[in-house]
């Protein structure tokens, strides 16, 4: 496989204004400016095979859309450099714009008042495709996503899972070697998330473009992705596979009882879980290696009811690295980071 997505110590930082409070604090700024700088993406070094799904998690803030924009070319770093497909990105060369296609989840690219067809007409002009070839792609590409019906009514009038089927459509019908999706099935209920991840899995598989997808959908990631890049506060704190990352990461378990009777005094479980006086019913988490100690407790208990034991999903596990990950990265001093 080839390297399609290589970066060097890509950053980007933004400068902004901290404005003051009351209206003199206001006008002073004017000549007494003060500033802070927001690290968005602290410097990254990546290099991307041909045809893999790269499934790029972290929380709202941590960075994922600012290197997608600047992969993309939509804006340039601060240091750093970044080659995909050959071309660096924020020149915008036309060749490089044929060849690669951005789909952010919360904004449309399509227009607002014509249909889908009408605006994919639009696209065929745009990328200079031609007309026969392109139409067939428009049906192949809405009979795999089950929009056919559609096709000609009014995008404002779409619901919001038909709108994104429209958005992909449009995102693909130029035949991208790289795709980048920013939360593609934001906000859309479980059919249509279904049918889109469905399409993205069979799609990548036929066609074998190089994709980066973000998503909040756990299930997104884990079904979809070959390799799994956590990011955390601008830093990537994680970058292999899935199936390691569940396998190595410290996982939490979930533990589920009832008494036939209210616990008559509080009981300290681990250290981080203690069972209320009072409760009949109990759901606590333990780590794996709490879980005997915490078990032995439990059923030293009179009248155990319903004792339940399930593992983590991978969504809790992702959130607890997360969490702990950001922690370790507050602590850190800035040349440290």
């Amino acid at each position: 496989m080839s390297i399609v997505i290589e970066t060097e110590n890509l950053s980007r930082t933004y400068k902004t204004y901290d404005k003051p409070e009351g209206l003199w604090e206001s006008v002073r700024g004017f000549w007494a400016r003060k500033y802070t700088e927001k690290v968005a993406l602290a410097p990254t070094t990546l290099k991307i095979e041909s045809g893999q799904i790269i499934g790029l998690v972290g929380a709202n803030g941590a960075g994922k859309t600012t290197l997608l924009k600047m992969l993309s070319g939509l804006i340039h770093p601060s240091t750093g450099s970044a080659r995909v497909l050959g071309f660096e990105p924020w020149r915008r060369d036309s060749r490089y714009l044929r060849r690669m296609s951005i789909l952010l989840g919360q904004k449309n690219q399509l227009w607002w008042d014509i249909s889908p067809i009408d605006s994919f007409s639009l696209l065929m002009e745009i990328y200079d495709l031609n007309r026969e070839d392109a139409k067939k792609r428009v049906a192949m590409l809405a009979e795999m996503l089950e929009c056919t019906h559609v096709l000609h009514t009014q995008l404002r009038r779409l619901s919001l899972g038909e709108r994104m089927k429209m958005e992909i459509i449009g995102s693909l019908l130029h035949s991208p070697d790289v795709l980048f999706l920013d939360e593609p099935t934001i906000g859309l209920d479980i059919i249509a998330q279904t049918t889109i991840r469905k399409f993205l899995g069979d799609y990548v598989r036929d066609k074998g473009p190089t994709v980066i997808l973000t998503s909040h959908y756990m299930d997104d990631i884990a079904k979809l992705a070959d390799r799994l890049l956590l990011i955390s506060k601008g830093s990537i704190v994680y970058d292999g596979t899935v199936n390691d990352f569940i396998t190595n990461a410290k996982s939490a378990l979930k533990i589920s009882f009832g008494l036939s009777n209210p616990l008559e005094s509080s009981m300290p479980l681990t250290l981080d879980a203690t069972l209320d006086k009072g409760q009949q019913e109990f759901s606590v988490k333990v780590m794996a290696e709490e879980l005997a100690p915490a078990l032995s407790k439990i059923t030293s208990l009179p009248g155990v009811l319903d004792l339940k034991i399930e593992e983590a999903d991978f969504e809790d596990i992702i959130r607890a690295f997360l969490e702990k990950e950001s922690r370790v990265l507050s602590t850190r001093s800035p040349h440290e980071s």
